[in-house]
């Protein structure tokens, strides 16, 4: 079932000029059109289970959406609408948020980053600029908040035990005055904020942030949950996870998958960077009993790649979410401390020095994943940056409609380099695929890569 209705925005966007409603309609202006109709598909879809972008884009080819100028301001027109986001006929009101943020965030990015003389994408500080303002233009920066928001990653199809795990974990977050922020989807994304509420509630916290952030290619594969007061689409993925590690203050990792492999290969190389080797940032791995054999198997894997120092840069708590509270606490306090001695911003973290490596955007075609270095001969910062794009690929090919399309059209990606990494990566995704981490639960995983030892 599908429906047509007008939206009008509720304390947001809500003038645009001539220029901007015709470059939003019109598919020969820099894709923008077809970017938006993506990205608000995926808003009106959340909680659907869909992890498949491709699948969501044909299950409703007749959706559309248009854009259009009134007396009074800007209107959404929907046409053949997912039911599901609405209650009687009426959008329910968060993803009427989440669907004028989407149109933010595009207008925003499109007008001021985007060929703008300012932001020369080419260099590292440009690039982290744009990231600073991107944020800013959406309210995620804000002055005169002490050091407390917690990143949460982990898998968007994680077991229940895992998922109530990660509830229990954001529950003592909250208990501890600390907000949450992840990629805005289900599982672990949406496990940490659900216990945060609770916890926000209890302390009679009324101003709690459960902050989402997305980009185009992974909102329909995680469509925002319901709980997400705040959020922002960055461009692209490396600058969705420059905006994790500048704007969180600590992260938590639950069980995920190839996803969650890549988040873990960006933090490590960023953190192994000689630069950044004295900057505190609290990384804590962490799942219920059963997840401990999962830890086990990523622990080895960093080891093997990456290294002893990699390994030194986190901590593994194991069913023990009161502990993870506890320490996530201590480190954010380090992290304050660092930070009003370097007189530092509490609200963004210009200190960390992030390699270009990390964030450039990175399109997966074939070539460019047979490409990549896997080799032990560079710095371990180095070797991570390339890691990450092979888990980046998979991801790709996983669930995002361009990866899948170029699977379906040229085969598998090839991946290669030294045999002692390609063993290591080949087992760490067997581990994967066979506790079920690639795809929803029952259904049959079909690999998009091939590793070549």
């Amino acid at each position: 079932m599908t429906i047509n209705t007008l939206i009008a925005p509720e304390n947001q966007l809500a003038i645009l000029s001539r220029a901007e409603i015709h470059n939003l309609l019109d598919s020969s202006q820099g894709g923008l059109y077809r970017l938006l109709r993506n990205c608000a598909l995926a808003v009106l879809n959340s909680g659907s289970g869909l992890d498949d972008g491709k699948a969501l884009l044909e299950r409703y080819p007749d959706f559309d959406i248009r854009v259009f100028s009134e007396e009074r301001g800007i209107q959404i027109e929907l046409q053949n609408a997912p039911a599901e986001a609405f209650v009687d006929g009426n959008i329910i009101a968060g993803i009427r948020e989440h669907l004028f943020a989407v149109l933010r965030d595009i207008v925003y990015v499109e007008n001021e980053i985007t060929g703008n003389p300012a932001f020369n994408l080419e260099t590292s500080d440009a690039i982290t600029d744009a990231v600073f303002h991107i944020l800013r233009n959406a309210d995620i920066i804000r002055q005169h908040i002490d050091p407390k928001l917690v990143v949460c990653w982990g898998g968007h199809s994680i077991s229940g035990v895992e998922y109530r795990y990660s509830k229990e974990v954001g529950y003592h977050l909250g208990l501890r005055d600390m907000d949450i922020c992840t990629g805005c989807g289900p599982g672990a994304m949406k496990g940490p904020m659900k216990g945060a509420t609770i916890a926000h509630a209890k302390q009679r916290m009324k101003y709690g942030r459960y902050i989402g952030i997305t980009e185009p290619g992974i909102i329909a594969a995680e469509s925002p949950n319901a709980i997400v007061n705040e959020l922002v689409i960055m461009p692209d993925i490396e600058k969705r996870l420059e905006a994790f590690v500048r704007c969180g203050h600590g992260i938590i990792v639950f069980p995920g998958g190839a996803g969650t492999a890549e988040e873990i290969l960006y933090l490590l190389g960023v953190l192994l960077h000689p630069d950044n080797l004295e900057i505190p940032f609290p990384l804590i791995f962490t799942g219920p009993a059963g997840s401990a054999d999962y830890f086990k198997q990523i622990n080895h894997f960093i080891g093997d790649t990456l290294g002893f120092e990699a390994q030194q840069r986190y901590k593994i708590i194991i069913n023990d979410p009161a502990r993870v509270g506890r320490e996530m606490l201590a480190g954010v306090h380090q992290v304050r401390e660092y930070r009003k001695g370097q007189k530092d911003a509490y609200y963004f973290n210009w200190s960390l020095n992030i390699d270009p490596v990390f964030q450039q955007p990175f399109d997966p075609t074939h070539q460019a994943m047979a490409e990549l270095n896997l080799s032990k001969q560079q710095a371990p910062h180095q070797l991570a940056a390339n890691l990450r794009r092979a888990f980046s690929g998979i991801v790709a090919g996983n669930v995002k409609e361009e990866g899948i399309r170029r699977i379906e059209e040229f085969g598998h990606f090839e991946i290669s380099g030294d045999s002692d990494i390609m063993a290591a990566v080949d087992n760490l995704l067997a581990s994967f695929v066979g506790e079920q981490r690639m795809k929803l639960p029952g259904s049959v995983y079909q690999p998009c890569y091939k590793i070549i030892h």
